[in-house]
């Protein structure tokens, strides 16, 4: 522990001038402005500063093309996928046209075998009614001969 030091206010004023006097000799000590050491920092600390805004500039320029490469590509994915759909719809489209005609000539088909079928009938029933006449008539005629023998 120090001692208890008394000084006086002479002292104490004195030690306040020398700190000033060793901070002013402390500041002369420093260059000046226009001293070549203190130009050279600061034209280096301005190379660095136009280095760095030359980066920034050179990267938003980099993300400014890379969006507007990217926009094109949305563009163009988005015309292909357009392009596409159209086609999908043209497909589509010529699909429902082979089925109407599928449906048009299953149709027509259907009517055509319905009228075969119909024709078919008739002729089976005129057959059919035919056969029976001429069974009727062998029948009549076997009925008159046996009546014909026993007279």
């Amino acid at each position: 522990m120090q001692g208890l030091k008394r000084d006086d206010h002479n002292s104490r004023r004195e030690a306040a001038e020398k700190a000033r006097q060793a901070m002013m000799e402390r500041f002369r000590a420093q260059p000046r402005p226009d001293d070549p050491v203190v130009q050279e920092r600061l034209a280096a600390q301005r190379a660095v500063a136009e280095a760095r805004e030359a980066r920034r500039l050179a990267r938003e320029a980099e993300r400014a093309a890379q969006l507007k490469a990217e926009a094109e590509e949305a563009e163009r994915r988005a015309i292909a996928e357009a392009a596409r759909q159209a086609e999908l719809a043209r497909e589509a489209a010529e699909q429902a046209r082979r089925d109407a005609e599928a449906a048009r000539e299953a149709a027509a088909a259907a009517m055509e075998a319905e009228e075969r079928a119909a024709l078919l009938d008739a002729e089976k029933k005129a057959r059919a009614l035919a056969l029976a006449a001429e069974q009727k008539a062998l029948r009549d005629a076997r009925y008159a001969a046996r009546k014909a023998r026993r007279k």
